[in-house]
């Protein structure tokens, strides 16, 4: 009875993860995220980049260094400058020594280090976001490839079942003398060609449920005959676009970050031409444990300042590397300013030119399948039609349906794109009502 139960809640469990992964896109994007090797490592590397934080703290903080050391020294063989032998001796020594050191200037080195230490971790998480996005991208990408692929096979199937049925029509047409051999080999030209239509699109669609099982890393849903309605948090202007991109876009954050990171890497080359100043407190113990025991303790505390003044030229040299570093970078940042601005107004431009192509395909959609109805009633009934004007409309609303399909799938894409471009392409950004 226990083990009925069980194997009953394992079915329902089961059929409810099936529902909710053939139902919600928000499942397979969450799982790219958490089980694609690249973000993984991304992650890895983000916690390896804030340690650098409490690298550079440290040197802030006292040091605390405890040495022990012990020996046992033997002499024999002892001859004096008279000849004489002495007899051979023995002696242990046994030392514990406790250090502090406490670094009190180093010329603004430290202060440096830990704002640089902070700004690597900001770019890490950038570059993070930058992969999260891509994947999101992928993911979403493939969901809809995925669907615009398996309308393109069902299309071209259901196109090849017309085509299969029109044959047979016309062969017994002809039998009757109502259409010509002409009319009959077009037909099942027109099949030969659907055939191998429907062929193409069907490896299509093999290699897209690959495609999308790659980046979501679970199997690819059965049910894909109608898109989910999933709205997005858009921008409603390109101006908007740009504040936003000039704002959120991950790689110009990270131009921005690597050129304070080269800005404070100058400061700390700068830092090394000044003096610096250590406290050292130290306390030492030491015992001589030879026939005759001796102990002693001493106490230390030393300040020193050193000033590095000439160092064979390294260090002039080191600051003039990181002044053309830095340069490099804002030159760089210059570049990528310029470029984001021009993606974000590309991606823009194809956001909208989606949308309009979708609305025309819709027209088109309609018109074809209208025409399409006409002409194969008046085809049917023995009017004027003749079968390559059949043939013409049903490949016209075959192109119709393909074309729309793919708008539907383009326009979605571009939003994503989009999205990416301006830094809001997350998980929460995608809605669904």
């Amino acid at each position: 009875m226990i083990r009925l139960f069980t194997i009953f809640l394992f079915l329902i469990s089961f059929f409810l993860n099936s529902l909710y992964a053939a139902s919600d896109i928000t499942y397979f994007v969450k799982s790219a995220l958490k089980n694609n090797p690249k973000i993984n490592a991304e992650r890895e590397n983000l916690k390896s980049i804030k340690q650098n934080q409490n690298i550079s703290k440290s040197e802030f903080l006292p040091s605390l260094t405890i040495t022990g050391t012990q020996s046992s020294i033997k002499t024999s063989e002892i001859i004096d400058q008279s000849g004489s032998k002495s007899d051979d001796t023995k002696r242990n020594t046994d030392s514990k020594k406790i250090s502090i050191d406490q670094k009190i200037f180093q010329g603004f080195q430290g202060i440096n280090k830990f704002k640089k230490s902070k700004l690597e971790f900001e770019k890490a998480k950038n570059e993070y976001k930058q992969i999260e996005q891509e994947i999101i991208l992928d993911s979403v990408s493939a969901y809809y490839d995925l669907i615009f692929k398996s309308k393109n096979k069902e299309f071209n199937l259901a196109n090849v079942n017309l085509l299969e049925q029109q044959v047979e029509s016309d062969k017994l047409r002809l039998q009757k003398g109502e259409i010509s051999l002409t009319d009959l080999a077009q037909s099942e030209s027109s099949l030969a060609g659907a055939q191998a239509n429907f062929t193409k699109a069907d490896t299509e669609y093999v290699s897209a449920i690959a495609e999308f099982e790659k980046i979501t890393r679970v199997n690819a849903p059965n049910d894909l005959t109608e898109p989910l309605q999933i709205t997005f948090d858009m921008p409603k202007s390109l101006k908007e676009a740009l504040i936003s991109s000039n704002k959120n876009n991950p790689s110009l954050m990270i131009a921005r970050i690597n050129l304070a990171i080269s800005e404070r890497e100058l400061n700390v080359e700068k830092a090394k031409l000044s003096p610096s100043a250590t406290l050292n407190y130290s306390k030492t113990e030491n015992r001589d444990l030879s026939a005759t025991v001796d102990e002693n303790e001493e106490e230390t505390v030393q300040a020193s300042i050193s000033w590095p003044i000439i160092q064979g030229g390294k260090n002039l040299s080191s600051i003039k590397k990181s002044k053309h570093k830095k340069e490099k970078s804002k030159l760089l940042l210059e570049d990528k300013e310029n470029e984001i601005k021009t993606e974000t107004a590309t991606n823009w431009s194809f956001y909208q030119s989606a949308e309009s192509v979708l609305i025309s395909t819709a027209a088109q959609l309609k018109a074809a399948e209208i025409a399409n109805e006409g002409i194969s009633l008046e085809y049917d009934s023995g009017n004027t039609r003749t079968t390559l004007e059949l043939i013409q409309s049903r490949s016209l609303l075959l192109e119709a349906r393909i074309s729309h399909a793919e708008a539907e799938k383009n326009l979605i894409v571009s939003k994503l794109k989009l999205l990416e471009q301006v830094g809001g392409l997350t998980t929460q950004a995608i809605k669904i009502p």
